[in-house]
């Protein structure tokens, strides 16, 4: 059985790394976001290209006829 200023130690000890760990967390689901919203942001940015490109290739009217054809 350890002792009562062991079990304290111990305690303290863990509870700084909880607050580390909880501090990574935070910091790693902030960057996971960020991430997110950049992976949107070209998603969004290489369809519009691809409309463009269809556009530039096949005209206006087969972009608005695919879109009514959905």
């Amino acid at each position: 059985m350890s002792s009562l200023k062991e079990t304290m130690e111990k305690i303290k000890s863990l509870e700084a790394e909880k607050k580390s760990l909880l501090f990574e967390v935070d910091e790693l689901k902030k960057m996971a976001d960020a991430k997110a919203t950049t992976l949107e942001s070209e998603v969004s940015a290489l369809r519009e290209e691809i409309e463009s490109l269809k556009i530039l290739m096949n005209g206006p009217e087969s972009s608005v006829d695919r879109k009514l054809k959905k």
